[in-house]
């Protein structure tokens, strides 16, 4: 009879636990934009922006919306251009975990959309996970530019009365 062989610990003791089962997984699921009116809301909200393999939009929440999410939220489009459905899912899925993998770094009160481009397809996936960082980095930054009071040029160059 086939027996395994002994282990080195003693019996009455558990096996150490790897941390990554400790690590909570990350997941998208309540920061995705679903209904095409806040895709149309943040479009018109927003500008285009590029980088090296996927257009972005970066809008800030409405306030006055009965189902505000207090968090961030992405979206992603992949349309007919980018090739057939099975080719058009794959694009998806490889963006949705990357994304997924650096959530933290969604900027909070804005919605995000981003539209890859077919060469996600075959890039190498540190590759795409890297321009997803720098994304996120640089919508934080446009998020932290457009909650900056703005001061009017008339009140810039004004002096205090004196007393």
């Amino acid at each position: 009879m086939n027996t395994p062989p002994p282990s080195s610990r003693p019996a009455n003791q558990r096996p150490e636990a790897s941390p990554e089962i400790h690590k909570k997984k990350q997941t998208l699921a309540g920061a995705r934009l679903q209904k095409h009116a806040d895709y149309q809301r943040a479009y018109a909200a927003s500008r285009k922006r590029q980088s090296a393999s996927m257009s972005w939009f970066l809008a800030p929440q409405n306030g006055n919306e009965m189902d505000k999410v207090a968090g961030a939220r992405v979206g992603l489009t992949a349309g007919k251009v980018l090739g057939k459905a099975h080719e058009r899912n794959r694009i998806k899925r490889r963006v949705r975990e990357a994304v997924r993998r650096h959530v933290e770094l969604l900027p909070i009160g804005c919605d995000l959309i981003l539209h890859p481009r077919r060469s996600v397809l075959t890039m190498e996936f540190g590759k795409l996970e890297a321009e997803i960082v720098r994304i996120l980095h640089q919508a934080q930054a446009e998020t932290a530019r457009m909650k900056q009071p703005t001061r009017e040029p008339a009140e810039a160059g004004m002096k205090k009365p004196a007393l």
